[in-house]
């Protein structure tokens, strides 16, 4: 289903979706903070995976609610603003842990020969 645009929005699924991106706005930066030194190849489903979670969920909320991925990121960007330097330097080396254990590395190499 295609988001209205400004002036059609009268829907109620239109107030769903802004309720949801702001629900996760505000929750994305207290998960980050209890991410902080946690590891996460003891358990899956950890606090820094929760968080990593919460922040593709509100790229997928936002991207969709202004119907457009860089909405998404911009949403993630904002999120992360607000955390403090450990909490950012937490989560992104997780996504690096990521990216490299599933095969990013490998994808993009041959660009940058």
């Amino acid at each position: 289903m295609p988001i209205p645009r400004k002036n059609e929005r009268r829907d109620a699924s239109f107030f769903v979706a802004a309720e949801e991106v702001g629900r996760l706005a505000l929750a994305v930066g207290p998960l980050l903070e209890r991410a902080v030194g946690v590891g996460w190849y003891e358990r899956h489903g950890n606090e820094a995976d929760a968080a990593a979670l919460a922040l593709c969920r509100l790229r997928r909320a936002a991207a969709g609610l202004r119907r457009g991925p860089e909405h998404g990121d911009a949403a993630v960007r904002e999120a992360l603003a607000g955390a403090s330097p450990e909490a950012l330097a937490w989560i992104a080396s997780r996504a690096i842990s990521y990216m490299d254990e599933h095969g990013f590395p490998e994808a993009v190499e041959r660009y940058h020969e």
